[in-house]
C-alpha cells in the first residue's frame, strides 16, 4: 500500500451531528473545521471516520495523519453503542471508513455483523496478540485498566477487597459507586462473563444491585468518593490521572487502587480501530488505522492528555502511569466480549 506524502494538507474535522454521549459520559461537540492548505493535495474526498473514542485525542491522530499523508479526514463523534448500532443499521451503505472505539464490544458487534474488511498484515505486525482479537478483523489502538478509586481519608489499603467479586459481599453494602449505563462498565461486566461464566456474573451482577451506588459517568462517580459520599467507585484509571494533570480537585482524595493477579477487576479493556468493508477508499483507510498504531500514532497517545495506554509499535505509555506490564490483567481475547449478553443480564439484574 502506497502513502502519498504530499506536502502539508487541511485537514476536514466535519461539524457532522453528533450522536449523543460518549462513553466518558461527556456530551459530544461537533468536530472542528479547519480549512485545506494552498496546495489542497489530498486524496479525493478523503475518508471519513467514526470516532467513539476521545475527541481530542482523535483529532490529533487526524492532523498529523493528515500532515504526514496529505489524505484529508472526516470525523463523525459518537459513543461506543451509537455508533456500532449505527453502522450494523447502515451496513454496506455505511458513510464511515473507519471506527474507532473506547471498547471492544463495540468492535465485536460490528465484526459478527460481518462489516469489517482484514486489517493490513503491517498493521496487524506492530499490535502485540494480547491488545487485539484472535480474529484480527480490527485492531487495538490503545487500552484502559480497571481500577476501584477510594478515598484514602477512609480506607487503607489493607481494608480493600482483594477480588472485584468481593464487591458483592455484604460488607461492601452500600459503599461502591459505578456507571453501570456507560459502555466502560459494562465492557468490564463483558470480560467478566468470560472469565467466570454466566452464572457467576449473573450471581455477581445480582450482588452489585443490592451494594453498589449509581452515578452518571465515571468522572462523576470518582468526584463523590473525592467528597466522600462514597468510600469507592469502580472505573477506568485514566479519570484519575486525567484529573491529576489538571487540578486534582475531583481526585485529591483518592486513590486508584489495582487487583492485579489476574483478576476480573484488573481487566484491561482494548479499544479498537477497523476498517469498513465498504469502503471505497480502503486503502487511504487502512493507512490511518496503520498510521496510529505506527509509532507517531503511539507517540500521540502517549503525550496527549487522554491517559490512555500506549499498546503497539514498541511505544512506551505515559511515564505517570502504572506500567502495563505490571498490571497483571486477565487474558480475554477482545473478539469474544458479547455485549448483547451483558445487557440482557445487567436488565434482568435491574441494573438497566
Amino acid at each position: 500500500m502506497k502513502i502519498r506524502n504530499s506536502a502539508l494538507a487541511g485537514i476536514a474535522l466535519a461539524a457532522t451531528a453528533a450522536l449523543g454521549l460518549t462513553a466518558c459520559g461527556g456530551s459530544t461537540s461537533p468536530a472542528a473545521t479547519v480549512s485545506p492548505s494552498a496546495d489542497g493535495q489530498v486524496s479525493g474526498d478523503g475518508i471519513t471516520v467514526y470516532n467513539a473514542q476521545h475527541e481530542s485525542l482523535t483529532k490529533e491522530w487526524i492532523e498529523a495523519f493528515t500532515k504526514e499523508t496529505g489524505i484529508k479526514v472526516t470525523m463523525r463523534q459518537g459513543s461506543d453503542t451509537e455508533l456500532s448500532n449505527q453502522i450494523v443499521q447502515e451496513g454496506a451503505a455505511s458513510p464511515a471508513d473507519v471506527f474507532l472505539t473506547e471498547n471492544s464490544p463495540a468492535m465485536a458487534q460490528v465484526e459478527n455483523a460481518g462489516l469489517f474488511a482484514d486489517v493490513d498484515k503491517a498493521t496487524v505486525e506492530q499490535v502485540p496478540a494480547e491488545f487485539r482479537p484472535s480474529t484480527n478483523k480490527w485492531t487495538g489502538i490503545a487500552a484502559r485498566s480497571t481500577v476501584l478509586v477510594y478515598d484514602k481519608n477512609k480506607i487503607s489499603e489493607d481494608k480493600l477487597p482483594k477480588s472485584m467479586l468481593d464487591l458483592a459481599a455484604p460488607e461492601w453494602k452500600g459503599r461502591w459507586a459505578a456507571s453501570p449505563s456507560g459502555a466502560d462498565f459494562q465492557a468490564i461486566v463483558a470480560a467478566l462473563l468470560v472469565l467466570k461464566g454466566e452464572a457467576a456474573t449473573e450471581e455477581w451482577l445480582k450482588g452489585m444491585k443490592e451494594n453498589f451506588k449509581a452515578y452518571k459517568g465515571n468522572s462523576t462517580a470518582m468526584k463523590a468518593v473525592n467528597a466522600g459520599e462514597i468510600d469507592a467507585a469502580l472505573i477506568y484509571h485514566y479519570y484519575y490521572y486525567g484529573d491529576q494533570a489538571k487540578t486534582g480537585e475531583n481526585s485529591k482524595n483518592v486513590t486508584p487502587y489495582y487487583f492485579k493477579n489476574q483478576d476480573p477487576g484488573a481487566f484491561v479493556s482494548v479499544s479498537g480501530g477497523g476498517v469498513l468493508k465498504s469502503s471505497k477508499k480502503a486503502a487511504d483507510a487502512q493507512a490511518f488505522l496503520k498510521f496510529i498504531t505506527g509509532k507517531q500514532g503511539q507517540e500521540v497517545l502517549k503525550d496527549g492528555t487522554s491517559f490512555e495506554y500506549a499498546i503497539a509499535s514498541q511505544v512506551d505509555a505515559n511515564a505517570k502511569l502504572v506500567p502495563i506490564k505490571e498490571l497483571q490483567a486477565p487474558t480475554v481475547d477482545p473478539a469474544k466480549l458479547n455485549s448483547t449478553t451483558v445487557s440482557e443480564l445487567m436488565t434482568k439484574a435491574g441494573l438497566l
